[in-house]
């Protein structure tokens, strides 16, 4: 470990002088010509982009608006309260002459406790020059003190309502994020030496990738996050066995070929969100959900929805019920012959399974025997940050673009959830990428991130508005198909699990919307977040779960989560062997494993399709492949 001496300098390590000299002052200067001549393609390229281009909600000038707006009203409240505003003012100026005064001390060889430190796991301060070299320490504590002042500010602010303030603590952390020393040249220890060692040479190869990034994205900047091209559909990701044995023009339907002699008789259906590809649950094979639950001894269906352009636009929330979820479950039943299958849903592809629910029990249709819930919300009221975005004046803004090109593109949305966690999706890439020069890593969970796709305009607009907006299912005024939905009408078995640090679908909304349905629910909290606690392979012992009784509004028993954990069980490792055994026990006893083909659905081509090849990013854009209406049933 590094030992700092009395002027406040490493003597061994990486914070050692050499370490912060440059070597060859030609190369020095040669690199910041190429820097200067890289540095001219880029500001051409977003001069070009700006003057072509409004920006569109979720931009970088739209958030910015937005952001100016907010803060700008937690500012006027502080205003009004000039005593209470002085005081908080009083004590960030007393925390920097305290720090002032013990950097001083340190810098004359005395030994000092920092005025505040990272908290735990911070991996922007993870290089130990943060705390060892006394210049990067006293800017990493300088803006932490400032950092930690100003969310307090925001969230002590009185006379706000509650929409607002979260707005405010959203932005706030962005920005406080986008200002982090460990993001700039001279205030990142990691950086400096790299720039030093090479004279500069990583800030030249950085400023080239930037201007990769930026020829390949259309609206908005998307920052390389994977090595893309280290991954291809159907080649190394989403390679479990199977065939598309229907399609129609919203979807195709994979049934996956056995990997046992004996299957449960009763078939398992997965509705995946269409604001992302299927292959999310058919990771590389040691990662694949699909892979495994075919392994128990499910026979396993999954929705590929198609990624569609203009042409269909028009296509509602109802027609991904009718001609999605209830054609798919149509399918099933032909190629099993089977009159019952059980019912999967991720995230939205949950929301829009409990609305198809609540839509076939009032229709008297029990086709699907039980229903597993994973990260879904169904009640709206505590839906997470993503409420940031839903306002009247961003959801018209939306709308607007939606019904002037006929869907939004994936790359918006993908933006939205990176704003979630700038800390994790944004500003790690933007240091690597940019700052080092080092192209990213290949990671097939980040290049199934990219590859985002379109949303239909229609489809879109209604669940955001109704949804998410006015919550709409939740207060029992939803109708589609002519059909009032209620919730309280689903009696059939429900697994519902939630993850302990979800930022879209965040544990306590997934714990009210449990509350809602009529038959019995297993509960399941997961360890980590949207996609890694789901994504939670058993052999890797990663995280843990928790388990415990049916979620209730009465006062005495688990009203709200926090009260469910203090009487639930924890468990290590993967929620996959418990939900297992619970799906078991709703499947039926067990007989010949089917093949596809089998029924009387045949084979269209070979498992993953082409549905969900079709690509969609600001790295690559392809027209959506239609297909005639039952094509193959």
């Amino acid at each position: 470990m590094a030992k700092t001496g009395s002027n406040g300098h490493t003597s061994d390590g990486n914070g050692n002088a050499e370490s912060y000299t440059f070597r060859d002052p030609q190369a020095l200067a040669q690199n910041i010509a190429r820097l200067m001549e890289e540095s001219g393609r880029v500001l051409n390229s977003v001069a070009n982009r700006s003057a072509s281009q409004d920006g569109g909600p979720y931009s970088a000038a739209s958030g910015a608006s937005e952001a100016a707006k907010v803060l700008g009203q937690v500012a006027k409240q502080w205003v009004s309260d000039p005593a209470k505003l002085v005081s908080a003012q009083g004590k960030l100026l007393s925390s920097y002459a305290d720090l002032w005064g013990r950097s001083v001390r340190r810098f004359l060889g005395e030994e000092v406790e920092p005025v505040v430190t990272a908290a735990p796991g911070d991996a922007r301060f993870k290089d130990s020059d943060w705390n060892d070299r006394q210049y990067f320490d006293f800017w990493k504590q300088a803006y932490l003190l400032t950092a930690n002042w100003v969310e307090d500010m925001v969230e002590n602010v009185e006379g706000l309502d509650e929409n607002t303030k979260r707005r405010a603590e959203f932005y706030v952390n962005q920005i406080a994020s986008a200002m982090s020393p460990s993001n700039f040249v001279f205030t990142n220890p990691e950086v400096m030496r790299e720039t030093m060692a090479t004279n500069g040479e990583n800030l030249v190869k950085g400023m080239q990738l930037l201007a990769d990034d930026l020829s390949r994205s259309k609206d908005l900047l998307r920052i390389s996050q994977t090595d893309y091209e280290a991954f291809e559909v159907g080649k190394n990701l989403a390679i479990t066995p199977g065939k598309v044995v229907f399609q129609n023009d919203i979807f195709q339907l994979i049934q996956y070929a056995p990997s046992t002699d004996e299957a449960h008789k009763v078939p398992l259906l997965i509705i995946p969100p269409w604001i992302n590809k299927f292959y999310i649950l058919d990771l590389v094979p040691k990662k694949s959900f699909i892979s495994w639950a075919v392994a128990q001894g499910f026979t396993v269906f999954i929705v590929s929805w198609v990624n569609p352009n203009e042409e269909l636009s028009h296509k509602t929330f109802e027609d991904y019920m009718i001609d999605g979820v209830l054609e798919a479950v149509s399918a099933v039943e032909k190629a099993t012959g089977e009159p019952k299958v059980n019912a999967l849903g991720y995230c939205v592809g949950g929301t829009l399974l409990a609305s198809t629910l609540a839509y076939m029990a009032g229709k008297g249709d029990d086709r699907i025997a039980s229903a597993t819930f994973l990260t879904t919300q169904v009640d709206f009221t505590r839906a997470g940050d993503l409420l940031v975005f839903i306002d009247d004046a961003q959801l018209k803004s939306l709308e607007e673009m939606m019904t002037e090109r006929g869907y939004l593109e994936g790359a918006r949305m993908a933006t939205v959830f990176n704003m979630l966690r700038p800390r994790d999706l944004i500003w790690p890439y933007v240091v690597n990428n940019y700052l080092l020069g080092k192209k990213p890593f290949p990671f097939d969970l980040l290049f199934w991130n990219s590859d985002s796709t379109r949303m239909p305009a229609a489809n879109h607009a209604f669940y955001l508005r109704e949804f998410y907006h006015n919550n709409t299912l939740a207060k029992g005024e939803m109708s589609l198909g002519g059909e009032k939905l209620k919730l309280g009408k689903v009696t059939i078995p429900v697994y519902e699990l939630a993850t302990r640090e979800d930022h879209i679908a965040p544990a306590e909304s997934v714990f009210k919307g449990a509350k809602m349905f009529a038959g019995p629910v297993r509960f399941v909290l997961a360890g980590s977040g949207h996609i890694a606690g789901v994504v939670n392979p058993p052999e890797k012992m990663k995280y843990q779960y928790w388990t415990g009784k049916k979620p209730t509004s009465k006062k005495s028993q688990a009203e709200n989560l926090e009260a469910w954990i203090e009487n639930a069980k924890e468990h290590p490792g993967s929620w996959w062997p418990d939900w297992a055994k619970w799906l078991s026990d709703h499947s039926g006893k067990m007989i010949e494993a089917r093949k596809p083909g089998d029924g009387k659905l045949k084979p269209i081509e070979d498992a993953p399709g082409s549905y969900v090849k079709s690509r969609t990013s600001d790295m690559q854009e392809e027209p959506a492949r239609l297909a005639g209406n039952g094509a193959g049933s």
